[in-house]
This record gives structure tokens, C-alpha cells and sequence, in this order.
């Protein structure tokens, strides 16, 4: 029997992956083998390497686009773990998923808090107040009494 046990002698198909008929960019074979080799469960089936794989590019192609928004923001063609971390901590998702993770030379996210910035509701009020009506200030008790 020629042809190692296929019928007919026609040319030998070229193999196709799973990837490609999933339409997906990252290896599902690979992570199939990964499943397999880390011993989450005695079988795995046909199904979840795909599905595992789909999510996986999902969410890298979500991060990625994030973070060149970011560096589009900060006027650069490349992206570096700053932009990643500012793509990350900015949305609400993705910051509750990556909550507890440390983002080598992320840096910060830039932030004051509101009670050490100055009061200028207070002093702007004082002198507007000091300045168009000074007929209030003479009608203080303690200043009518000094007077």
C-alpha cells in the first residue's frame, strides 16, 4: 500500500493547523501542550486549547490597544511598560483583572490627592468679599463697638 496506509496516490495534502482554522494568531497547539503538560486535568479536551487561545489574543489585542492609544498620547511610536501600566490602571476592567500586579518601570499613575492642592475658593471668596462691600465689614459688632 503506498503512500503509508492512505487510499488513493494522490499528492499528500499540506497539514493545516488548528490555529489557522480557528482564524486565531495565537499557538493553539502550543497552549494545548501547555494544558496537557502542567497537569490542570488528566484529559483535555479537543476544544478548550482554541477557546483558551481566543481569550489569551482577546485580551493581549485589548491591552496592546490601550497602550498605544497611551503612547500616542505621549507623542511616541513605541510602546514601553509606561504606556502599559497608564492603558491598564486607566480602565476599569483591566485594572480590576491586573489589580494586584507590578509592572516593571511602569512608574505611577500621576495623582494628587485633593487636600494638598491650595484653596482658592477660600482666598478668592475673602478679597471679593474685602473688596465690594466694605459696608459689611464696619457693621461687625466688635468692630462697630471699637470704633
Amino acid at each position: 500500500m503506498a503512500g503509508g496506509g492512505r487510499k488513493g496516490g494522490g499528492p499528500k495534502k499540506k497539514p493545516v493547523s488548528r490555529s489557522v482554522k480557528s482564524g486565531l494568531q495565537f499557538p493553539v497547539g502550543r497552549i494545548g501542550r501547555y494544558l496537557k503538560k502542567g497537569r490542570y486535568s488528566q484529559r483535555v479536551g479537543t476544544g478548550a486549547p482554541v477557546y483558551l487561545a481566543a481569550v489569551l489574543e482577546y485580551l493581549a489585542a485589548e491591552v496592546l490597544e490601550l497602550a498605544g492609544n497611551a503612547a500616542r498620547d505621549n507623542k511616541k511610536n513605541r510602546i514601553i511598560p509606561r504606556h502599559l501600566l497608564l492603558a491598564v490602571r486607566n480602565d476599569e476592567e483591566l485594572g480590576k483583572l491586573l489589580a494586584g500586579v507590578t509592572i516593571a518601570h511602569g512608574g505611577v499613575i500621576p495623582n494628587i490627592n485633593p487636600v494638598l492642592l491650595p484653596k482658592k475658593s477660600a482666598t478668592s471668596s475673602a478679597a471679593a468679599v474685602g473688596s465690594k462691600s466694605p459696608s459689611k465689614a464696619t457693621k461687625s459688632p466688635r468692630k462697630a463697638v471699637a470704633a
